[in-house]
Protein backbone atom coordinates (compact mmCIF):
# COMPACT_ATOMS: atom_id res chain seq x y z
CA UNK A 1 0.00 0.00 0.00
CA UNK A 2 1.51 3.32 -1.09
CA UNK A 3 0.99 6.69 0.58
CA UNK A 4 -2.11 7.70 -1.43
CA UNK A 5 -3.85 4.38 -0.77
CA UNK A 6 -3.00 4.63 2.97
CA UNK A 7 -4.34 8.21 3.15
CA UNK A 8 -7.50 7.31 1.28
CA UNK A 9 -8.18 4.28 3.51
CA UNK A 10 -9.79 6.65 6.06
CA UNK A 11 -7.29 5.85 8.77
CA UNK A 12 -6.56 9.54 9.26
CA UNK A 13 -10.21 10.49 9.93
CA UNK A 14 -10.67 7.46 12.18
CA UNK A 15 -7.59 8.46 14.20
CA UNK A 16 -8.84 12.05 14.61
CA UNK A 17 -12.25 10.77 15.77
CA UNK A 18 -10.59 8.25 18.14
CA UNK A 19 -11.95 5.17 16.39
CA UNK A 20 -8.68 3.32 15.81
CA UNK A 21 -7.10 0.58 17.85
CA UNK A 22 -3.92 1.26 19.78
CA UNK A 23 -1.95 -0.78 17.18
CA UNK A 24 -3.37 1.24 14.25
CA UNK A 25 -2.69 4.51 16.11
CA UNK A 26 0.91 3.43 16.74
CA UNK A 27 1.45 2.54 13.08
CA UNK A 28 -0.02 5.86 11.89
CA UNK A 29 2.09 7.91 14.27
CA UNK A 30 5.21 6.05 13.10
CA UNK A 31 4.28 6.62 9.44
CA UNK A 32 3.69 10.33 10.01
CA UNK A 33 7.17 10.69 11.45
CA UNK A 34 8.74 9.13 8.34
CA UNK A 35 6.33 10.19 5.56
CA UNK A 36 5.73 13.88 4.94
CA UNK A 37 2.85 13.25 2.58
CA UNK A 38 0.92 11.30 5.17
CA UNK A 39 1.72 13.87 7.89
CA UNK A 40 0.54 16.78 5.72
CA UNK A 41 -2.61 14.90 4.86
CA UNK A 42 -3.25 14.26 8.58
CA UNK A 43 -2.77 17.97 9.41
CA UNK A 44 -5.14 18.95 6.56
CA UNK A 45 -7.75 16.50 7.77
CA UNK A 46 -7.42 17.78 11.34
CA UNK A 47 -7.98 21.39 10.19
CA UNK A 48 -11.02 20.32 8.20
CA UNK A 49 -12.58 18.67 11.26
CA UNK A 50 -11.90 21.74 13.38
CA UNK A 51 -13.58 23.97 10.82
CA UNK A 52 -16.61 21.67 10.72
CA UNK A 53 -16.81 21.62 14.49
CA UNK A 54 -16.62 25.38 14.66
CA UNK A 55 -19.25 25.82 12.01
CA UNK A 56 -21.67 23.44 13.69
CA UNK A 57 -21.01 24.64 17.20
CA UNK A 58 -24.02 25.98 19.23
CA UNK A 59 -23.52 29.18 21.23
CA UNK A 60 -24.48 28.51 24.92
CA UNK A 61 -26.80 30.87 26.79
CA UNK A 62 -25.10 33.76 28.55
CA UNK A 63 -26.27 32.63 32.03
CA UNK A 64 -25.17 29.03 31.49
CA UNK A 65 -21.78 29.63 33.05
CA UNK A 66 -23.26 31.27 36.16
CA UNK A 67 -25.84 28.46 36.51
CA UNK A 68 -23.18 25.80 36.21
CA UNK A 69 -20.99 27.56 38.78
CA UNK A 70 -23.88 27.99 41.17
CA UNK A 71 -24.76 24.32 40.78
CA UNK A 72 -21.19 23.29 41.47
CA UNK A 73 -21.05 25.46 44.61
CA UNK A 74 -24.38 24.09 45.79
CA UNK A 75 -23.21 20.51 45.34
CA UNK A 76 -19.97 21.29 47.14
CA UNK A 77 -21.92 22.90 49.98
CA UNK A 78 -24.21 19.91 50.23
CA UNK A 79 -21.28 17.53 50.02
CA UNK A 80 -19.48 19.46 52.74
CA UNK A 81 -22.51 19.85 55.01
CA UNK A 82 -23.76 16.30 54.73
CA UNK A 83 -20.89 14.61 56.51
CA UNK A 84 -20.61 17.34 59.17
CA UNK A 85 -24.17 17.38 60.47
CA UNK A 86 -24.44 13.64 61.18
CA UNK A 87 -21.02 13.60 62.77
CA UNK A 88 -21.93 16.43 65.11
CA UNK A 89 -25.26 14.83 65.86
CA UNK A 90 -23.60 11.50 66.44
CA UNK A 91 -20.98 13.07 68.64
CA UNK A 92 -23.62 14.92 70.61
CA UNK A 93 -25.67 11.75 70.90
CA UNK A 94 -22.63 9.75 71.97
CA UNK A 95 -21.69 12.42 74.51
CA UNK A 96 -25.26 12.55 75.74
CA UNK A 97 -25.42 8.77 76.00
CA UNK A 98 -22.09 8.68 77.82
CA UNK A 99 -23.31 11.37 80.22
CA UNK A 100 -26.53 9.47 80.81
CA UNK A 101 -24.61 6.23 81.39
CA UNK A 102 -22.26 8.08 83.74
CA UNK A 103 -25.20 9.60 85.59
CA UNK A 104 -26.83 6.18 85.89
CA UNK A 105 -23.57 4.65 87.15
CA UNK A 106 -23.07 7.51 89.60
CA UNK A 107 -26.68 7.19 90.70
CA UNK A 108 -26.30 3.42 91.21
CA UNK A 109 -22.99 3.91 92.98
CA UNK A 110 -24.51 6.60 95.21
CA UNK A 111 -27.50 4.35 95.95
CA UNK A 112 -25.21 1.48 96.94
CA UNK A 113 -23.16 3.79 99.13
CA UNK A 114 -26.28 5.06 100.88
CA UNK A 115 -27.50 1.51 101.29
CA UNK A 116 -24.13 0.42 102.72
CA UNK A 117 -24.11 3.35 105.17
CA UNK A 118 -27.68 2.61 106.24
CA UNK A 119 -26.84 -1.07 106.71
CA UNK A 120 -23.78 -0.20 108.79
CA UNK A 121 -25.83 2.16 110.98
CA UNK A 122 -28.52 -0.47 111.48
CA UNK A 123 -25.85 -3.05 112.32
CA UNK A 124 -24.31 -0.76 114.94
CA UNK A 125 -27.72 0.03 116.42
CA UNK A 126 -28.64 -3.67 116.48
CA UNK A 127 -25.30 -4.55 118.08
CA UNK A 128 -25.74 -1.84 120.69
CA UNK A 129 -29.26 -3.03 121.49
CA UNK A 130 -28.07 -6.63 121.75
CA UNK A 131 -25.18 -5.66 124.02
CA UNK A 132 -27.51 -3.56 126.18
CA UNK A 133 -30.05 -6.39 126.30
CA UNK A 134 -27.34 -8.97 127.13
CA UNK A 135 -25.91 -6.71 129.84
CA UNK A 136 -29.36 -6.08 131.25
CA UNK A 137 -30.20 -9.78 131.02
CA UNK A 138 -26.95 -10.66 132.81
CA UNK A 139 -27.73 -8.17 135.59
CA UNK A 140 -31.27 -9.53 135.86
CA UNK A 141 -29.92 -13.09 136.05
CA UNK A 142 -27.43 -12.06 138.75
CA UNK A 143 -30.22 -10.39 140.70
CA UNK A 144 -32.43 -13.46 140.31
CA UNK A 145 -29.61 -15.72 141.54
CA UNK A 146 -29.03 -13.38 144.49
CA UNK A 147 -32.74 -13.26 145.31
CA UNK A 148 -33.01 -17.04 145.05
CA UNK A 149 -29.98 -17.48 147.29
CA UNK A 150 -31.39 -15.06 149.84
CA UNK A 151 -34.75 -16.82 149.66
CA UNK A 152 -33.12 -20.19 150.37
CA UNK A 153 -31.08 -18.71 153.21
CA UNK A 154 -34.15 -17.12 154.77
CA UNK A 155 -36.11 -20.31 154.26
CA UNK A 156 -33.38 -22.33 156.00
CA UNK A 157 -33.21 -19.78 158.81
CA UNK A 158 -36.98 -20.02 159.21
CA UNK A 159 -36.79 -23.82 159.34
CA UNK A 160 -34.01 -23.67 161.93
CA UNK A 161 -35.97 -21.16 163.96
CA UNK A 162 -39.07 -23.32 163.76
CA UNK A 163 -37.11 -26.35 164.93
CA UNK A 164 -35.77 -24.38 167.91
CA UNK A 165 -39.26 -23.19 168.77
CA UNK A 166 -40.52 -26.76 168.58
CA UNK A 167 -37.74 -27.88 170.94
CA UNK A 168 -38.41 -25.13 173.45
CA UNK A 169 -42.16 -25.64 173.15
CA UNK A 170 -41.91 -29.37 173.85
CA UNK A 171 -43.69 -29.93 177.23
CA UNK A 172 -41.45 -32.92 177.96
CA UNK A 173 -38.32 -30.82 177.64
CA UNK A 174 -36.40 -30.15 180.87
CA UNK A 175 -34.15 -27.06 180.90
CA UNK A 176 -30.90 -26.88 182.84
CA UNK A 177 -29.16 -23.51 182.82
CA UNK A 178 -25.35 -23.64 183.04
CA UNK A 179 -23.46 -20.60 184.29
CA UNK A 180 -19.80 -19.88 183.64
CA UNK A 181 -17.14 -20.84 186.15
CA UNK A 182 -14.99 -18.27 187.91
CA UNK A 183 -12.69 -17.86 184.88
CA UNK A 184 -15.66 -17.46 182.48
CA UNK A 185 -18.34 -15.62 184.43
CA UNK A 186 -19.94 -14.18 181.29
CA UNK A 187 -20.53 -17.63 179.72
CA UNK A 188 -24.03 -19.10 179.80
CA UNK A 189 -25.75 -22.07 178.15
CA UNK A 190 -28.95 -24.13 178.50
CA UNK A 191 -29.22 -27.90 178.33
CA UNK A 192 -32.53 -29.19 176.96
CA UNK A 193 -33.25 -32.78 177.95
CA UNK A 194 -36.30 -34.54 176.55
CA UNK A 195 -37.55 -36.62 179.48
CA UNK A 196 -39.51 -38.80 177.16
CA UNK A 197 -36.99 -39.52 174.39
CA UNK A 198 -33.88 -38.78 176.51
CA UNK A 199 -32.46 -36.69 173.69
CA UNK A 200 -30.07 -33.91 174.75
CA UNK A 201 -30.02 -30.45 173.05
CA UNK A 202 -27.69 -27.58 173.86
CA UNK A 203 -28.48 -23.88 173.46
CA UNK A 204 -25.41 -21.63 173.68
CA UNK A 205 -26.98 -18.48 175.09
CA UNK A 206 -23.73 -16.58 175.52
CA UNK A 207 -20.92 -19.01 174.90
CA UNK A 208 -17.86 -17.28 173.51
CA UNK A 209 -16.88 -18.39 170.03
CA UNK A 210 -14.55 -21.38 170.28
CA UNK A 211 -10.95 -20.63 169.23
CA UNK A 212 -9.67 -22.09 165.94
CA UNK A 213 -9.17 -25.85 166.27
CA UNK A 214 -11.20 -26.02 169.51
CA UNK A 215 -14.77 -27.14 170.22
CA UNK A 216 -17.19 -27.20 173.18
CA UNK A 217 -18.14 -30.63 174.56
CA UNK A 218 -21.11 -31.40 176.87
CA UNK A 219 -20.75 -33.84 179.73
CA UNK A 220 -23.49 -35.51 181.79
CA UNK A 221 -22.69 -36.36 185.44
CA UNK A 222 -24.35 -39.67 186.20
CA UNK A 223 -23.75 -41.46 189.49
CA UNK A 224 -20.83 -39.13 190.17
CA UNK A 225 -19.07 -39.90 186.86
CA UNK A 226 -18.78 -37.68 183.78
CA UNK A 227 -20.29 -39.15 180.66
CA UNK A 228 -19.77 -37.76 177.16
CA UNK A 229 -23.02 -36.02 176.11
CA UNK A 230 -21.97 -34.87 172.67
CA UNK A 231 -20.03 -32.20 170.77
CA UNK A 232 -21.55 -28.79 170.29
CA UNK A 233 -21.61 -26.84 167.00
CA UNK A 234 -23.59 -23.79 165.94
CA UNK A 235 -25.57 -25.66 163.28
CA UNK A 236 -26.94 -28.00 165.98
CA UNK A 237 -27.79 -25.24 168.49
CA UNK A 238 -31.18 -25.88 170.19
CA UNK A 239 -32.60 -27.92 167.31
CA UNK A 240 -30.51 -31.06 166.74
CA UNK A 241 -29.95 -33.57 169.52
CA UNK A 242 -26.25 -34.02 170.24
CA UNK A 243 -26.68 -37.17 172.39
CA UNK A 244 -29.16 -39.41 174.22
CA UNK A 245 -28.71 -39.67 177.98
CA UNK A 246 -30.97 -41.83 180.15
CA UNK A 247 -29.66 -40.72 183.52
CA UNK A 248 -27.90 -37.52 184.59
CA UNK A 249 -27.74 -35.53 187.81
CA UNK A 250 -25.79 -32.56 186.42
CA UNK A 251 -24.15 -31.24 183.27
CA UNK A 252 -20.86 -29.53 182.48
CA UNK A 253 -19.21 -28.04 179.37
CA UNK A 254 -15.53 -28.16 178.55
CA UNK A 255 -13.45 -26.64 175.74
CA UNK A 256 -11.59 -29.40 173.92
CA UNK A 257 -9.64 -29.84 170.71
CA UNK A 258 -11.83 -30.61 167.73
CA UNK A 259 -12.92 -34.18 167.70
CA UNK A 260 -14.80 -35.93 170.45
CA UNK A 261 -12.72 -36.83 173.56
CA UNK A 262 -13.56 -39.80 175.69
CA UNK A 263 -12.40 -38.59 179.10
CA UNK A 264 -13.14 -35.36 180.93
CA UNK A 265 -10.01 -33.30 181.57
CA UNK A 266 -11.71 -31.11 184.08
CA UNK A 267 -11.28 -27.92 182.01
CA UNK A 268 -14.81 -26.98 182.82
CA UNK A 269 -16.16 -23.74 181.47
CA UNK A 270 -19.74 -24.05 182.68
Amino acid sequence: MNSKEYISSGILESYILGHVSPEEAGILECVMKNNNEVREAFEEAQKTFEMLATAQAVIPPNDLKSKIWAKIQQEQTVEVEKPVIPIQNNIEKEVKVEEEVKEIKESKSSSWKNFAIAAAVLFLISTGINLYWMNSQSKINDQLVKVESERKTNQLAMQNMQQKLDVFANPNMKKVVLAGVEKHPEAKATVLWDSNSKDIYLSANSLPKAPEGMQYQLWAIADGKPVNAGMYSEDKDSRIAISNITNAQAFAITLEKKGEVKFLRWKICL
